[in-house]
Parts: C-alpha cells; structure tokens; sequence
C-alpha cells in the first residue's frame, strides 16, 4: 500500500483559521519594561517577521526601531502611544 492509499488521521481542519492572539491588556503592557524586541512590537502591530524586519532595516518601521548590535530595540512608549493604548479607556 502506498503512503497516498493511507487514509489519513483525524486532525483539525487545516482550513480554520487560528485564533486571534489575545488583546494586550495594561496590565501586561505594564509587565514589558522599557524596551521590547522587533517581533514583540511587530506581532502587537500586526506585521510579519519579514516585513518587520524590512521595515526596521529601511527605517521605516511604524515606531522607533533602535539597532543594538544585531537586534532590534522598541520603545514601548511609542508603541502604545502608536496603537492609543496611553488614554484611559472612556466609560
């Protein structure tokens, strides 16, 4: 029997989409210290790995992307500032 005739295990769907990452909330904003690294900051954005790290190369990465020897440093002040997380939330 060839490995095509075998029928195939149960898994799931490999056509559902994944679930939404989880929304950040203050309190773990507050748990990142002052800086966070470039794919932290990109999957809070919503931007890919590699678009990230183009944009970050180009100096055109939607925040500050300071470059410490071979890593990306964000700001996260900017980020949240970037994505309105700074305001209170109004009631």
């Amino acid at each position: 029997m060839h490995d095509l005739d075998r029928p195939c295990p149960a898994t799931a769907d490999s056509t559902a989409t994944a679930a939404p990452p989880p929304a950040w909330s203050r309190e773990k904003l507050a748990t990142l210290g002052v800086t966070i690294d470039l794919m932290t900051a990109a999957r809070m954005l919503g931007i890919g790995r590699t678009t990230a790290y183009k944009l970050a190369r180009t100096g055109t990465f939607p925040v500050p992307a300071v470059r410490v020897g071979r890593s990306y440093c964000i700001p996260v002040v900017r980020v949240i500032e970037l994505l309105g997380l700074d305001k209170e939330p109004h009631a």
